[in-house]
């Protein structure tokens, strides 16, 4: 489910959608007519999803009642929880463009909103929308998906860990940073590792990724999830320490699939 917490998985298939069953459910904004993601709706956050029958997702809510996608009530429960009128939407039921197209009140005030949900400080650096992609300028999410840049996104152990040593007070959980697949690197790699991955092919067991980018880190990773308290301190690191980009995205052209325990190669 886009923008809420997933769940940890021994195996599954992955290939040029992603991992098998990622984000294939999101919240849709009625008003706006538009895809919502934890930068714009940070409640969702408090919500986690695990598998259901077929298709179906299950939905834990912050006051700890569990709904299935395909309940009756849950389009209103999700509402009330955002304070929008809003729609639970699966992935296929509607693959027009329009469907993925951003939501825009005037030829600049969509930038502006974006560029808020990174909360920088003053004095802060922020992306670098000169070059913004025209397509990431018209939807929200990468059209016939609900993934906003890529559908793997990939983060090590090692990153993690020399942000700990940057900041040892801050809980550095990985559920804030969002990645469907975390790669425990050796003791001898220090640093963000990752980083150095862009434009190489990375094979995970049997499936092959192209790392083809960094992640540049927004407001996201300081928002409150269950058992995770609301902490900025974590993102003023993130943006003066590791030039704002924790992790890397990927892609990859053929399914296969991946277990906990695969070899990891460049």
């Amino acid at each position: 489910m886009k923008g809420m917490g997933g769940e940890e998985l021994s195996s599954c298939s992955a290939g040029p959608l992603g991992l098998s069953g990622d984000r294939t459910w999101a919240v849709r904004d009625a008003l706006r007519k538009e895809i919502q993601s934890c930068k714009f709706r940070p409640k969702l956050l408090k919500c986690g999803a695990s598998f259901g029958a077929g298709a179906h997702v299950n939905i834990e809510f912050p006051d700890g009642v569990v709904l299935r996608s395909d309940d009756p009530s849950i389009h209103q429960v999700v509402s009330d929880l955002l304070g929008h009128d809003s729609t639970l939407e699966l992935l296929g039921a509607n693959l027009e463009s329009d469907f993925f197209r951003r939501y825009k009140s005037g030829p600049t005030n969509w930038l502006d909103e974006l560029k808020g949900t990174f909360i920088r400080e003053p004095g802060e650096a922020m992306p670098d929308f000169t070059d913004f992609p025209q397509q990431a300028q018209d939807y929200v999410t990468v059209p016939g998906t609900f993934f906003l840049v890529s559908p793997i996104h990939i983060i090590t152990s090692a990153s993690m860990e020399w942000l700990k040593t940057l900041l040892p007070e801050a809980d550095w959980d990985i559920r804030r940073f969002r990645p469907n697949i975390v790669i425990e690197t050796d003791h001898k790699f220090t640093g963000l590792v990752e980083q150095g991955w862009i434009g190489k092919p990375l094979r995970i067991g049997e499936l092959e990724v192209n790392c083809t980018g960094t992640a540049i880190r927004c407001g996201a990773v300081t928002r409150e999830q269950p058992g995770l308290a609301d902490d900025k301190t974590m993102l003023r690191t993130v943006v003066k320490e590791a030039d704002q980009n924790v992790g890397v995205y990927g892609r990859a052209e053929a399914e296969n699939s991946i277990s906990v325990g695969d070899p990891v190669f460049i």
